[in-house]
């Protein structure tokens, strides 16, 4: 697709007069008319200041990947459909709807006429407008909605005070399409970027975000004159000579309001209502042009409706236009819907909510990472973790499903946890882990905020499916998502600019967010005009985009046909049209960025960034930027500050429990780690939340007396750690546990099992519940088994004995579950959306190199001697020519300042350091040129090749020439550096002009 490289657009611009004269300048750079003022997109950047071109690539970084060459390269790649496509979807709102107003105005447009497109004409509110359409209107907080009791799909007029802000805004629209390159020109002669007019403009396959259709010029493109002729003839029009000038005078009659609101007052009934339906879009309906109704018969007749196939036909801007009263869109929005909150609650109780939170947060992945180090689930074939290990981790939580999957995304994106890399690969704690253990609570969790605020992977796509229809699995590989981590830090940002301890309604950030950052592609395509079908889902707004066609039935008068008069196929229309891609997944029908906004909410809850919906301190100390500091170190010290804020709001750790009578232990708070750890294995937890509840059960206490415990062990720990005396019945539990603990004793035989209790092994032997085990007596002491020693463990047990394993020496085996590791591994990083932000160093060198570059592209230069010398024709002989002019041309021998001239004016045309050729002379005229510059402090322009093989073109000043190298001051690199000369093709110095 063609791209603007620096040529003048042609086109429908040299048919459209001038409209408006140049403003002040606080709409733009260039407001006068003159030789000064630039032809091309190149041109203007080239008036453009270093501060500027600097907010240009800060903008749009994907221009420096790589650094362009010039400043033409530079408007190259930013007139590029991938590059447009990228800023166009990073605007706001109304500065999208400015663009779109743009690409269905005249090129070039003048401020005026931009201004009139959005604020509609003047005077048309007392007007009211054609056909009865401008009764009382409603409004919105984000802008004008469709009038209350007027025809559907005719908007009334906006009133003055929407007008006035519509005003008010629009120089901060144009100034942001300016400062993006996507518009360039005077205020006089606004031009859209060539390819955003072609990505805005409509065309049958993708119709305009605006819902106007084509011109009349377009539209009757294929139309034989005679038709054409006789459309003028039925609107009482004079012939004219050609095709051109008939569908100019039929444009120039939609245009004029008074003569338009008389051929409307001639229409018959249901006319109004066909072009009603049509007005805000899509401009393309269904209706027989061979055998139309009355109403669009007389439509067709009147040129008021265009046939755009055997059974289609299409509404011409210019009747749309007037049908709206001059706007381009139905509901245009220049301010940010207000973010007032909804609650408000004590700064103090946000702070200490969302502190209480974070404990939870560390309590719960240190529960995950326990279970998984000593059996963690394995990892599935295509990577991630099964449906039904999810499940298993929630139960074990005590969480829902999709809260599991956070706290597993969570710990992965911290590099707590990882697959181990094994045959038989498992998910298992990292050795960060144990580094993280042994940190203090609040860097803890400040380490899991770090890691969650700039992650990519999504953990709400869990559970859902990718667009071949499989399941997304958590840890799988298909869960980033590029937008995410700018989505959760805007939402975080917003709930920061409320007062402290204040929160928003979910909707009314989401509204905002829609407002700053419109979802859907601008220009995607649109369902075909000649497939309608079922109606439109009931309470669908007025104009806005439907996934499905609809269709309209003409409530004709009296007399009327009962026929459908015209349907109508879905298109964007003053709404933004959603991709299939972003919802496909989304059972709400939601789009991406707004799903990521209300899942960035619920997992700021649940990590203790806010409390109560409101923005904590350390959640604050989260967003604090530092522009100085390189990005790792920025967020370091942001969660360093969030860190030493949240200290002071964490509990106390507690040495002790409770223990009551009924076999329970309570914790009043958070234990200390080796406490909870022992309690743990003593005990099982039986609740959870402001304090701990612990149960004491046989199995329980029979699983420490297996690690190694004996019971005067377990007796001296409940007393060292009980505020209250130990409960006699607990005192029983364990006394008797133990009386039972390693009376029968089971080794490897297979299996064997040995107790000196001889009637014990009878009771064994005659219980049905051991035929599995397959036991037989060996000796009255000593039954053998078929079942290995753990298969045999694990069966008594459940017949509610007490064995104990033993080794070949007869000792008892301590059983401890052997905590797994996996080797090193790095967290995953992040997916970034697109290139990442250039910090000021960055740009600043960048800015320099380009205006170096751009300098070497465009400065006039004198003749190479070659061409002095030994010149035929005036261009020199072979290669030995003069130097190609940024134009492309080359400077003949003796061209002089007629060279330079034709450089100047060629720099604009379009052509830059990418297109030309290098200068080519032969060594020696290169080796007297250099040594010539260096006599006499001149500049030179050349061309370079380095060792792997890229051209350049450099503008150099010569110190000293030897040896086979050039010593040179180098403009572009801004630095002086050393050439060798057999790498340098060609040389010419520069015009005085241009030095």
């Amino acid at each position: 697709m063609p791209a603007d490289t620096g040529h003048g657009d042609s086109g429908p611009q040299d048919r459209v007069p001038r409209g408006g004269g140049p403003r002040d300048g606080s709409h733009g750079d260039h407001g006068g008319r003159g030789l000064g003022v630039p032809r091309t997109l190149a041109e203007e950047l080239r008036t453009r200041p270093d501060d500027t071109l600097a907010a240009l690539l800060r903008a749009r970084p994907d221009l420096l990947s790589p650094v362009p060459n010039d400043l033409t390269q530079l408007a190259t790649r930013a007139g590029t459909r991938a590059s447009v496509v990228r800023a166009v979807e990073r605007l706001d709102r109304f500065a999208q709807q400015t663009a779109e107003a743009l690409a269905v105005a005249p090129d070039p447009c003048p401020y005026e006429t931009l201004r009139d497109l959005l604020t509609g004409d003047e005077g048309a509110e007392e007007a009211g407008g054609n056909g009865g359409t401008g009764d009382a209107r409603t409004t919105s907080p984000t802008g004008p909605t469709s009038p209350a009791g007027t025809t559907p799909g005719v908007g009334a007029p906006l009133r003055a005070e929407e007008r006035a802000a519509i005003v008010a805004e629009l120089p901060r629209a144009v100034a942001t399409l300016r400062e993006q390159a996507l518009i360039w020109g005077g205020d006089d002669r606004l031009r859209l970027v060539r390819t955003a007019r072609e990505l805005l403009a409509p065309s049958p396959t993708s119709p305009s975000p605006t819902g106007l259709g084509p011109t009349v010029q377009e539209a009757t493109s294929g139309m034989s004159p005679g038709r054409l002729q006789e459309l003028l003839a039925a609107a009482g029009e004079r012939p004219t000579h050609d095709p051109v000038t008939a569908a100019a005078a039929l444009a120039e009659l939609f245009r004029d309001r008074a003569r338009m609101a008389a051929l409307l007052d001639g229409a018959p009934a249901g006319a109004a209502a066909v072009l009603a339906k049509l007005t805000w879009g899509p401009p393309y309906g269904e209706a027989s042009v061979a055998s139309p109704t009355p109403p669009v018969g007389w439509l067709l007749d009147h040129g008021l409706l265009l046939p755009s196939g055997p059974r289609n036909v299409v509404l011409p801007r210019e009747v749309a236009l007037h049908l709206r009263h001059g706007r381009a869109h139905r509901a245009p929005e220049p301010f940010a819907p207000p973010l007032s909150p909804a609650t408000e609650h004590d700064p103090q109780v946000v702070d200490n909510t969302a502190a209480g939170q974070t404990f939870t947060a560390l309590a719960t992945v240190e529960e995950l990472l326990g279970q998984w180090e000593t059996a963690g689930p394995p990892v599935l074939r295509a990577g991630g973790l099964s449906v039904r290990d999810l499940k298993r981790t929630a139960v074990a939580l005590d969480v829902s499903e999709p809260v599991a999957a956070f706290w597993i995304e969570l710990a992965y994106a911290a590099g707590l946890v990882a697959s181990d890399g094994e045959t038989d690969e498992r998910y298992a704690p990292t050795p960060a882990y144990d580094d993280w253990l042994r940190l203090p609570a609040e860097e803890r969790w400040a380490r899991l905020a770090a890691a969650w605020l700039p992650a990519t992977r999504t953990s709400g796509l869990v559970g859902g499916r990718d667009s071949r229809g499989r399941t997304l699995a958590a840890l799988g590989p298909e869960l980033d998502r590029s937008p995410a981590p700018e989505v959760r830090r805007r939402v975080l940002e917003l709930l920061a600019t409320l007062p402290h301890g204040a929160a928003a309604a979910p909707d009314v950030l989401l509204a905002r967010l829609r407002w700053e950052r419109p979802t859907g592609h601008r220009g995607a395509p649109a369902p075909a005009p000649s497939a309608p079908g079922a109606a439109a889902p009931s309470g669908s707004a007025p104009g806005a985009t439907s996934s499905a066609a609809t269709t309209w039935s003409s409530a004709a008068a009296p007399g009327a046909a009962s026929t459908p008069a015209v349907s109508t196929a879905a298109s964007p229309s003053g709404a933004s049209s959603t991709p299939a891609s972003s919802t496909a997944a989304s059972p709400t029908g939601e789009d991406l960025r707004s799903r990521l906004a209300r899942w960035a909410l619920t997992e700021a809850e649940m990590l203790g960034v806010t409390g109560r919906g409101a923005l904590s301190a350390h959640g604050r100390a989260l967003l604090e930027r530092h522009p100085d500091e390189p990005t790792a170190a920025e967020s370091e010290l942001a969660s360093a500050q969030a860190a030493r804020l949240l200290a002071p709001l964490l509990p106390d750790l507690l040495d002790h429990v409770l223990l009551q009578a009924d076999l329970t232990a309570v914790a009043p708070g958070p234990l200390e780690r080796p406490l909870a750890e022992a309690l743990g294995v003593l005990a099982d937890v039986e609740s959870k939340g402001g304090a701990t509840v612990y149960r004491f059960t046989p199995e329980s206490v029979r699983r420490a007396l297996d690690a190694g415990r004996t019971a005067d062990d377990v007796h001296t720990f409940l007393a060292a750690h009980s505020r209250t005396p130990v409960p006699q019945p607990l005192t029983y539990l364990v006394d008797d546990v133990a009386r039972k603990h390693g009376r029968l004793r089971v080794g490897a035989a297979s299996a064997y099992l040995r107790c000196d209790d001889d009637a014990l092994l009878a009771e064994i032997l005659a219980d049905r519940r051991s035929a599995g085990l397959r036991l037989r007596r060996l000796a009255p002491t000593v039954l053998a088994a078929q079942a290995p020693p753990d298969t045999l463990l694990e069966g008594l047990r459940a017949m509610g004995y007490a064995p104990a394993a033993e080794s070949a020496e007869g000792d008892v085996l301590v059983s401890r579950a052997e905590a797994q590791r996996t080797p090193p591994r790095k967290p995953p990083a992040p997916v970034p959306e697109g290139p990442p932000v250039p910090d000021a160093t960055l740009l600043g060198a960048a800015v320099r190199a380009i205006r170096a570059g751009d300098l070497a592209a465009t400065a006039p230069r004198k003749p190479a001697v070659a061409a002095e010398a030994g010149a035929d024709s005036g261009a020199g002989a072979g290669h030995v020519s003069g130097p190609e002019t940024a134009s492309g041309s080359r400077s003949g021998a003796g061209s002089g300042a007629g060279a330079g001239a034709r450089a100047s004016a060629g720099a604009g045309s379009g052509t830059g350091a990418s297109g030309d050729r290098l200068p080519r002379t032969t060594s020696a005229d290169t080796l007297a040129t250099m040594q010539a510059a260096a006599l006499t402090g001149s500049n030179v322009w050349i061309g370079y090749v380095n060792a792997n093989g890229a051209a350049t073109q450099r503008v150099i000043a010569p110190v000293r020439v030897e040896g086979g190298f050039v010593t040179a001051y180098d403009h572009t690199a801004d630095e002086v550096r050393t050439y060798p000369l057999h790498r340098i093709t060609g040389a010419a110095e520069l015009a005085e002009d241009a030095t």
